[in-house]
């Protein structure tokens, strides 16, 4: 399949990111998103959410999309059956001896820092906020109204799908490179905020990774699937599709990267590209 900006030939699966691309910046699914995303299940095109989200955090933009089948969360490391309301799968859980090797090695490479961990149910609707535990003083961009307080022992005492750390006077830019220095390719080392925040998982555990897994799934390659981003964690995503659209808020590294630019998210830019075909 050749891809080129403009019409193109009908892709077999569509893959996007939530915040940031899918969702405008109110955190809203647009009616014009929305009614394009139906247009393209009712034709038999599968859309997937492929998100840093945990399950826990799907249902409501599901509803708001209307979509029942798979959602690909913790940027890889869970598939979550939307519809059933099931984790079908998890991938590269961190246990708890390499989360204290981890944790050892950001406070050297990032003093001050503050660690919370995402652990994983069977259903997103349980709402089982100790899946989601926070060390105290750790900082979510999103809001810090979510979150189990533990000491660090237990944070990093049970399996998870991913080491969140946080620190109020960095970038997340900053954290990732000081991450790297230490960690190198031992992990998985990204980022979906700009607000000192980073995102750590197993090696190979990426959006690329849980997203082929669906493709498999549904039968459908690489160069038949488009995928839609905004930030770093979506980079592995953008590469493994056949063609990776940056929203124009995108990340400069993301914008760099992508196939393609398509208007930011405040202007519907999944919504514009989808257009072409449903």
């Amino acid at each position: 399949m050749i891809w080129e900006t403009g019409v193109v030939e009908k892709p077999r699966l569509i893959a996007s990111d939530v915040d940031g691309t899918l969702l405008t910046p109110l955190e809203q699914v647009a009616p014009r998103t929305a009614d394009v995303v139906t247009r393209a299940v009712d034709d038999g095109v599968p859309v997937i959410l492929v998100t840093g989200r945990p399950p826990r955090w799907i249902p409501p933009v599901a509803e708001a999309t209307g979509l029942t089948g798979y959602a690909v969360c913790a940027n890889g490391a869970v598939l979550y059956d939307i519809g059933a309301d099931h984790v079908v799968d998890v991938h590269g859980l961190l246990e708890p001896v390499q989360l204290t090797d981890l944790a050892e090695a950001l406070d050297h490479a990032l003093p001050g820092c503050r660690l919370a961990a995402e652990r994983i149910g069977t259903k997103a609707q349980e709402n089982d906020l100790h899946n989601f535990v926070i060390e105290s003083e750790y900082h979510n961009p999103w809001g810090d109204g979510e979150g189990f307080v533990v000491p660090r022992a237990e944070v990093l005492g049970h399996p998870a799908v991913k080491l969140l750390v946080s620190h109020r006077k960095m970038t997340s830019d900053e954290m990732a490179v000081a991450a790297h220095s230490v960690l190198g390719d031992s992990v998985h080392v990204t980022f979906s905020s700009g607000g000192g925040l980073i995102e750590i998982a197993s090696p190979g555990i990426t959006k690329a990774s849980g997203l082929a897994e669906v493709a498999g799934r549904f039968g459908v390659s690489a160069e038949e699937t488009i995928s839609f981003g905004d930030m770093p964690n979506d980079l592995p995503m953008l590469g493994w599709a056949g063609h990776g659209v940056a929203v124009a808020n995108a990340h400069p590294a993301v914008l760099e990267a992508a196939d393609e630019i398509t208007a930011s998210n405040a202007e519907h830019g999944v919504a514009q590209v989808l257009e072409r075909w449903f």
